[in-house]
């Protein structure tokens, strides 16, 4: 839970920074893909991260990775601070929750929704529009199919989960009836 707090803490520092300068998508871009690279290197990683390599050999692999992605001043800076206080290792989490917040700004919410079946894209465009409209955000969808839900749809927007499918629909009827049998 603390990685979280301090993560939390230093993606808005940052998203404060590229409030001012306008600069707030470049950044989420740039940690994006500094994310990425290491999910894809986990030898780079590693590099960055383990503590049996000297600081010193740690801190020029960061340099050497930087100026290969040529990254903003802002986003190296950010990127050398986190190194030098030793949360670099929070860095997908900082990126996560930069994204989240930038979203916040802009006033998007992203939402997935899960169905059992393929949708037309109508009805996905359909659902995303009330999406917007409930929660008064521009709603970024995601669909995914989980053919276990047997009908209907399960629809994520952060904490808020809208469940109008068959499987929970049968759940429900079957603890109904375990309360009834109960009485």
């Amino acid at each position: 839970m603390r990685n979280l707090k301090v993560a939390r803490r230093y993606a808005k520092a940052l998203l404060l920074l590229g409030r001012e300068d306008g600069q707030a998508e470049i950044y989420r871009t740039q940690m994006e893909g500094f994310v990425s690279v290491l999910q894809n290197s986990p030898d780079l990683a590693s590099a960055l991260h383990n503590p049996i390599h000297p600081v010193a050999v740690r801190r020029a692999v960061l340099d050497a990775v930087l100026e290969r992605l040529n990254p903003a001043p802002v986003t190296t800076s950010f990127l050398r601070l986190l190194f030098d206080k030793g949360r670099i290792l929070y860095l997908p989490d900082i990126a996560r929750l930069y994204g989240e917040l930038a979203d916040e700004l802009k006033g998007i919410a992203r939402a997935r929704l899960i169905t059992a079946v393929d949708l037309p894209d109508e009805t996905a465009e359909q659902i995303r529009q009330g999406l917007g409209r409930m929660t008064g955000k521009e709603v970024v969808l995601a669909v995914e199919k989980d053919p276990a839900l047997i009908g209907g749809v399960v629809a994520r927007i952060g904490d808020l989960v809208l469940d109008g499918s068959v499987r929970t629909q049968l759940h429900n009827l079957k603890e109904s009836l375990k309360r009834s049998e109960a009485v």
